[in-house]
């Protein structure tokens, strides 16, 4: 098998060697990019999305696992894990790219590294930190694929459907705006985030208010925290429990939590709202709708 994947490496890097251009990728490192890239390996479901949405789908030749079942995607593309990927397979594979985001390199090496070392094309997206930084991801993927004018449309209908939403909440009188709790990881390992997070971007944009808006970045939570905060409302979009508006409504000490004796505790679509890319308008209209049903119709 080795020597099959030494000689399926050689023979594609071959013919990649004649027309490839350094860039930079958006971890700010240097990679190849082929003149034409005509199929591509998709290591993170936000990159997938985006490849659909850029009408990329047909040079999708494989993806991570947690791709699998978006709609748009080619039928019984192969699924790789993101963590710890089989790089033979990919390498017979031979993509002309692949992209992968920073989930990848949690472990603290990078798991095609053995591929990156024989020369094929690798391009960083790091999860956005900022809406703004979705914008620039979505041009990066449609410059790399030879989709810009593609991505030029989808920035434009996500600016303008974000425009349409920062008005509404803009809208919200300050006396009438709603605290908040998004939890994205259920008891006993509360999670959530403060600042400097594009979902708490997302809550400022429907008109309420992050509850742990003094903290920064993705952070475990003691509950008692989120009893402290006593927020009015609050969100959440774990899908791995069978009811997690249940869970949170029947939790020891949270009987006096506003949210919980008011029942206003509302699932938000997991994918629109964990994935950084165009789709966030999705659970964008679902807060809103949760938060202020008479301001938020679409």
């Amino acid at each position: 098998m080795k020597k099959i994947f030494a000689l399926v490496l050689t023979l594609a890097l071959a013919v990649m060697s004649f027309t490839a251009l350094a860039e930079i990728d958006r971890a700010g490192n240097e990679f190849t990019l082929p003149e034409s890239v005509d199929t591509v390996i998709s290591m993170a479901p936000s990159i997938t999305q985006t490849l659909i949405d850029l009408g990329c789908a047909d040079k999708i030749v494989a993806i991570d696992k947690n791709s699998v079942g978006l709609e748009g995607l080619p039928e019984g593309l192969p699924a790789f894990d993101m963590m710890t990927p089989d790089v033979e397979q990919l390498a017979v594979l031979a993509p002309d790219m692949v992209l992968y985001s920073g989930i990848s390199l949690v472990g603290g090496e990078n798991p095609f590294q053995p591929l990156v070392d024989l020369g094929v094309s690798f391009a960083a997206i790091p999860s956005s930190a900022t809406i703004e930084d979705i914008y620039i991801d979505i041009t990066f993927i449609g410059d790399v694929m030879g989709a810009e004018e593609a991505a030029v449309k989808v920035n434009d209908e996500l600016r303008a459907e974000l425009d349409e939403i920062k008005k509404l909440g803009d809208s919200i009188p300050e006396e009438e705006r709603k605290s908040v709790y998004f939890e994205i990881s259920a008891a006993p390992y509360c999670y959530s985030f403060g600042s400097n997070v594009y979902m708490d971007e997302m809550i400022s944009l429907v008109g309420a208010e992050n509850v742990l808006a003094d903290q920064e970045g993705w952070i475990g939570i003691d509950p008692e925290t989120v009893v402290g905060a006593n927020p009015d409302v609050i969100l959440t979009n774990v899908n791995y429990i069978d009811n997690p508006i249940d869970e949170i409504l029947g939790r020891d000490g949270w009987a006096d939590v506003t949210a919980v004796k008011d029942n206003a505790i509302y699932y938000i679509d997991n994918m629109s709202s964990s994935l950084p890319n165009e789709n966030i308008t999705l659970a964008l209209w679902q807060m809103g709708e949760a938060l202020y049903p008479d301001v938020f119709k679409k």
